[in-house]
């Protein structure tokens, strides 16, 4: 694994820290009136979501980590586990499901995912970042009403609650952002 300077730390980077793998959340590159510059990091442990800050000063060497990025589809759950398959060799992985955390809800059959790994171990899951969904319940539309900058509420199929536009009905499909939890367009 490639070794890097604390000053080249950037957000996004998977690092191998005190015998854990962290991912950089959020990177300051600080420069006091005395002593010399350093990197003031925010680390998100990959394994169990615990959170550490640190300073790197650029002379510090810290182990960069590739992970290998994987396209697999969402087949089903069973017992909280996610049972997916590599579309390239039809080989069967399961995955613990609150590797997703609250982004689970969005997951739909045959979705294409993509999952991380280390070494063979599956570190991280994302999903598409927009999402078709159907929404359930909401108020009913009233005519003349089109103003952009005014919201409602809806649930939609998979029972997370978004605020989406007046001129938007119960049983139409919207497209959801995963990442923010918000309205994009009609699907």
């Amino acid at each position: 694994m490639p070794k890097i300077n604390g000053n080249e730390i950037r957000p996004g980077n998977v690092l191998e820290h005190n015998g854990g793998l962290w991912a950089a959340v959020k990177v300051d590159h600080v420069k006091p009136g005395k002593g010399g510059a350093f990197a003031q990091v925010e680390l998100k442990n990959l394994r169990n979501g615990s959170k550490l800050n640190e300073r790197f000063r650029s002379a510090d060497k810290v182990e960069r980590v590739r992970l290998e990025q994987k396209d697999q589809q969402f087949l089903y759950e069973d017992s909280g586990m996610l049972v997916l398959m590599d579309t390239d060799t039809y080989e069967q992985v399961q995955l613990a499901a609150d590797l997703l955390g609250d982004r689970r809800p969005f997951l739909q059959d045959g979705m294409m995912i993509v999952v991380e790994y280390h070494e063979d171990e599956a570190i991280n899951a994302a999903l598409p970042q927009k999402v078709t969904c159907k929404i359930v319940e909401t108020e009913p539309v009233v005519k003349g009403q089109t103003a952009a900058n005014s919201f409602k509420p809806a649930i939609l199929d998979n029972g997370i609650k978004v605020s989406v536009p007046p001129f938007v009905g119960q049983g139409e499909d919207i497209i959801v952002n995963t990442e923010t939890f918000e309205y994009v367009e009609r699907a």
